[in-house]
């Protein structure tokens, strides 16, 4: 999730633990904590541009480093924070530790994908329940926690981290609708689906990305999961085919060794960019729910040498009519 979600999310829980007195400082050391884990950003490297894919939201993001995260928050917040306003040592790693709890299973919430059991497994969880950014989700959020540091109120603290609980567990519906609705597409096309996933798209809960495989392809659509289904066809693409599509990549060179990073990192979910022969995509992520056009993908080159890597690319620039399209995916069902 975005920055302000995760500390918004970091102080609720936090705060319904403090007492009415300790509600503004609960509240701030929650908020702090909730970003903290996504410093691990910083970790790059010039000569590795997929460096930052192995650690972002890495043991950071693990469950067994949540209190050792809050520790680390709390001995930085409580000599520059805490102490001053009468917070004990204890009290603020129990309110950083809190805040920090937050952070991993928010993330695991969107389909991005956690390391939640790091060391002990490499695996991404993503239960593609709620998109990265939410506006519905974060201000409404936002509005109850300030409602509650400027009242002082906790139970406004408690209602907040109902909120928490509630929104995703209604993505959890709208996933399985969405699914559902996938599924009966693809009856349609006399396919039988394998790995049918659904995510949902930018900022909302109501129209979403599906994704499966039949044989060598795979098949995108939007659906809009409102009162009715709708499922607006989309494009496929055939799966990546590495001696296919890339007969010059050498089984032992780095470029090699990327491309099985890429795929780890993208649950399999990679291809050959059909707009660019020396590229592979990820086509869970696109700005058009129904459209293969990537929003990252990685860069080979045919010409490199068996220490070269790959060139990590991004795609995030929408155009207008992509814009109009998918704002009509939201408005107006089929």
């Amino acid at each position: 999730m975005d920055p302000i979600s995760q500390g918004l999310v970091g102080a609720a829980l936090s705060q319904s633990q403090g007492s009415n007195k300790q509600l503004k400082i609960a509240g701030i050391l929650g908020f702090l904590s909730g970003m903290a884990a996504d410093l691990d950003v910083f970790i790059r490297s010039s000569e590795d541009p997929l460096l930052f894919l192995v650690y972002h939201r890495q043991f950071t993001h693990s469950l067994i480093f949540i209190p050792f995260g809050g520790l680390i928050c709390a001995l930085v917040l409580h000599k520059l924070f805490s102490r001053q306003h009468g917070i004990s040592l204890k009290e603020t790693w129990l309110f950083c530790t809190l805040g920090y709890a937050t952070h991993a299973l928010l993330d695991a919430c969107t389909t991005y994908g956690t390391q939640l059991l790091w060391p002990f497994s490499d695996a991404r969880i993503a239960w593609n329940i709620m998109s990265i950014i939410d506006p519905v989700y974060t201000l409404t959020l936002g509005v109850i926690l300030l409602s509650a540091y400027i009242s002082k109120q906790r139970k406004l603290a408690v209602i907040g981290l109902i909120w928490v609980v509630s929104y995703p567990l209604f993505g959890l519906i709208q996933r399985e609708r969405a699914i559902d609705g996938a599924q009966r597409v693809a009856a349609e096309r006399n396919h039988i689906p394998i790995n049918l996933a659904a995510k949902p798209s930018f900022g909302n809960l109501l129209v979403w990305k599906t994704v499966y495989e039949v044989g060598n392809h795979y098949y995108v659509d939007a659906v809009r999961a409102g009162i009715d289904i709708n499922v607006f066809s989309g494009d496929n693409v055939e799966k990546l085919n590495l001696g296919r599509d890339f007969p010059w990549v050498v089984g032992n060179s780095q470029q090699a060794a990327d491309i099985d990073r890429f795929r780890w990192f993208s649950n399999g979910y990679i291809a050959k960019d059909p707009g660019n022969a020396n590229r592979i995509i990820d086509i869970r992520y696109s700005m058009v729910p129904n459209e293969i056009n990537a929003l990252w993908s990685i860069e080979l080159s045919p010409g490199a040498d068996s220490d070269s890597h790959a060139i990590y690319k991004t795609n995030r620039e929408a155009s207008q009519a992509n814009i109009d399209q998918f704002l009509r995916m939201i408005i107006n069902p089929l």
